[in-house]
């Protein structure tokens, strides 16, 4: 008898158990869908009710408001006295809120008189007069004091001396989904901060019907501060002298090239150099 084993027969055994290690990945399989499946859920779930957690749960037009109204908390904090300007709204695309997903930031600023030596004191004092809630405090910085807070909703605040006789007050959103973008509130009727730019200008010999922009923020009890600037190109030659019978010689702030002074409740910011003219004529909230 042959001992050859003869190919084709099937086995007597029927098929082949499955071997553990194959019966441990359907296991692991199936849970791992499973555990999918609740996290999707969960995730779906968290986010049509709960508070957000990150930065990036907050698009661009839901953090706007909240800017908005922290530079309205810092007019006010830093009071009519102090206050300079508002500036306008700046959004910077191109960061990345994820390695597939594009965003914007927006940041607004807002300009404060502090005399050189005194930058601490005044910073000190704007965040004194900060909400609570902010956690506002002023420590070392690379280049003197700074404050920083947090206005809520991962939008943050810094501010320090810009070494011309001002501190620089910034809040910045970070990288965020645009969402529907930010929208400024719209701008309302002229008030005494543009009669104040227009004499500016007159003064310095710039035409008086020179665009304007009007840029504003809800002051915390109510109204809203307004800045009014213009920036003019290369023109007639002009210094911040011509200014002095406007401010009753008697200025917030002379330093070349650099020039603020009050005329009634509106604070004028002029900056004068031979290739550009900026002004700025700001009325605040009450302290």
């Amino acid at each position: 008898m042959s001992g050859a084993v003869q190919t084709g027969w099937a086995s007597s055994a029927g098929p082949a158990a499955p071997t553990p290690a194959r019966s441990r990945r359907r296991w692991l399989l199936a849970v791992t869908v499973a555990w999918a499946v609740l996290l999707a859920g969960l995730t779906w779930i968290s986010v049509r009710n709960d508070p957000p957690t990150v930065r990036e749960q907050r698009s661009l037009d839901q953090a706007g408001p909240v800017v908005d109204r922290a530079v309205g908390e810092l007019a006010r904090a830093a009071g009519a006295g102090g206050l300079l300007e508002l500036g306008p709204a700046r959004v910077a695309s191109g960061c990345r809120v994820t390695p597939f997903e594009d965003g914007a930031r927006l940041r607004r600023e807002v300009g404060v008189l502090a005399a050189t030596g005194d930058e601490r004191a005044v910073l000190a004092g704007i965040a004194d007069r900060l909400p609570a809630s902010w956690r506002a405090g002023v420590g070392p910085g690379v280049d003197g004091p700074e404050l920083r807070a947090d206005a809520g909703d991962f939008v943050a605040v810094e501010g320090r001396p810009t070494v011309d006789g001002r501190v620089r007050l910034v809040v910045d959103t970070g990288c965020r989904p645009v969402g529907a973008g930010y929208t400024p509130s719209p701008a309302t009727a002229a008030g005494p901060e543009t009669a104040a730019l227009t004499a500016a200008l007159r003064a310095l010999d710039r035409p008086g019907d020179t665009a304007s922009e009007l840029v504003t923020a809800p002051c915390p009890g109510g109204g809203l501060a307004r800045t009014a600037w213009s920036a003019n190109g290369p023109g007639p030659a002009a210094s911040t002298a011509a200014l002095a019978p406007l401010a009753g010689n008697a200025p917030l702030l002379d330093q070349p090239p650099v020039y603020a002074y009050r005329s009634g409740a509106v604070t004028v910011l002029a900056e004068i150099s031979p290739d550009a003219t900026r002004l700025a004529a700001t009325v605040g909230c009450p302290s």
